[in-house]
C-alpha cells in the first residue's frame, strides 16, 4: 500500500501523534513509514504497524508520500530537513513541530514552491487532549490542509493562525503552558500540605481540581471569569484567596512575564 505519511523523529511527540492517527483511523499503518535511528524507538513504532527505517534513505524508493512530518527537536531540524530534500518542490507537504523554526527555513532547505505547515503541538497530545495551532504557507492545498487538521484532531484541538509571527506567542502559550500548568499543581500540592493534609490527600486535591476546574471551563459554555464568580461568595474563603491571587493583579503580572519570556526564546530559536 502507498506511503501517505512519512514521520522523521518518533520520540515521545511524534510517537504520540503516530498512535493518535492508527487509533483513529486516519490512517492504517501500512500507509505510514517511520525514520527514526533510535533502534528503541523504532521497534515501538513497528509494533503500531507502520514501516520504519532508521535514515531518510531507507524510505522505499517508490514512496511518494502526500506528507512528510518533522518530529523532531529544533536543534537538529536544519540537518534533518535536509535528508528529504529530493521531495521538496513537489507534490510532497512538510509538516514541522519544531518550536521556533519558521516556515522560510524550510523553503531555504527544500526549495520555495515546497508546501510547508507549521504546527506547535503540546505534550497532552499524548492522550489525545494536545492543542495544535498550524500555519502553511501558500503552496498548502486546501485539501491538504484539511487533511492536516484531521490527522492533528486526532490527538486534540486545533487552531489556524494565518500571521507566522503569531506562532512564537503560540508557543508561549499552549506549547510550554502545560509546565506551567504542572508547576502550580507542584505549588497547590506544597499549600496543601503546608496546611497540614497528607501528601497523598494534598496532591489527590490539587490535581483533580485542576482536572475538574479545567473540564468544567471546557464544558459549561460559561466565561471562565463567571465560573470564578460563582464560586466566590462575597467575604467568603474564596474570597479571601484570590484576593491574594488578583490583588495588584499579582498571578496575570506573573504570568504575563512568562509568557512573554517564552515567546522572546521562541524568537531566539527560530534565528
Amino acid at each position: 500500500m502507498t506511503v501517505k505519511v512519512v514521520l522523521a523523529g518518533c520520540g515521545n511527540m511524534g510517537y504520540a501523534m503516530l498512535a493518535g492517527w492508527l487509533k483513529s483511523g486516519q490512517l492504517k499503518g501500512s500507509e505510514t513509514f517511520v525514520v527514526e535511528p533510535n533502534e528503541e524507538l523504532r521497534a515501538r513504532a513497528a509494533k503500531l504497524g507502520a514501516g520504519t527505517g532508521a535514515a531518510a534513505a531507507d524510505i522505499p524508493s517508490d514512496a511518494e508520500p502526500r506528507l512528510v512530518v518533522l518530529a523532531v527537536k529544533p536543534q537538529v531540524i536544519r540537518e534533518v530537513t535536509a535528508g528529504y530534500k529530493h521531495l521538496g518542490n513537489g507534490a510532497t507537504s512538510f509538516v514541522s513541530v519544531a518550536a521556533g523554526t519558521p516556515i522560510a527555513t524550510f523553503e531555504q532547505i527544500l526549495g520555495d514552491q515546497t508546501p510547508v505547515i507549521r504546527v506547535m503541538p503540546n505534550t497532552p497530545a499524548a492522550i489525545g487532549k494536545g492543542m495544535m495551532v498550524v500555519c502553511a504557507n501558500g503552496r498548502v492545498t486546501a485539501e491538504t490542509k484539511q487533511f492536516v487538521d484531521d490527522l492533528l484532531a486526532a490527538s486534540g484541538a486545533v487552531a489556524t493562525i494565518d500571521d507566522e509571527k503569531l506562532m512564537d506567542a503560540a508557543t508561549a502559550v499552549s506549547g510550554s503552558g502545560p509546565a506551567y500548568i504542572f508547576h502550580f499543581i507542584e505549588c497547590l500540592t506544597a499549600a496543601a500540605e503546608h496546611a497540614g493534609l497528607p501528601t497523598d490527600t494534598a496532591k489527590l486535591l490539587a490535581m483533580q481540581t485542576v482536572f475538574g476546574a479545567a473540564s468544567l471551563a471546557a464544558e459549561s459554555g460559561e466565561e471562565p471569569g463567571v465560573l470564578r464568580q460563582q464560586v466566590t461568595s462575597p467575604n467568603g474563603t474564596t474570597a479571601a484567596a484570590l484576593s491574594v491571587l488578583m490583588g495588584d493583579d499579582r498571578l496575570k503580572t506573573l504570568l504575563t512575564e512568562a509568557v512573554e519570556a517564552a515567546r522572546l526564546r521562541s524568537i531566539e530559536l527560530g534565528k
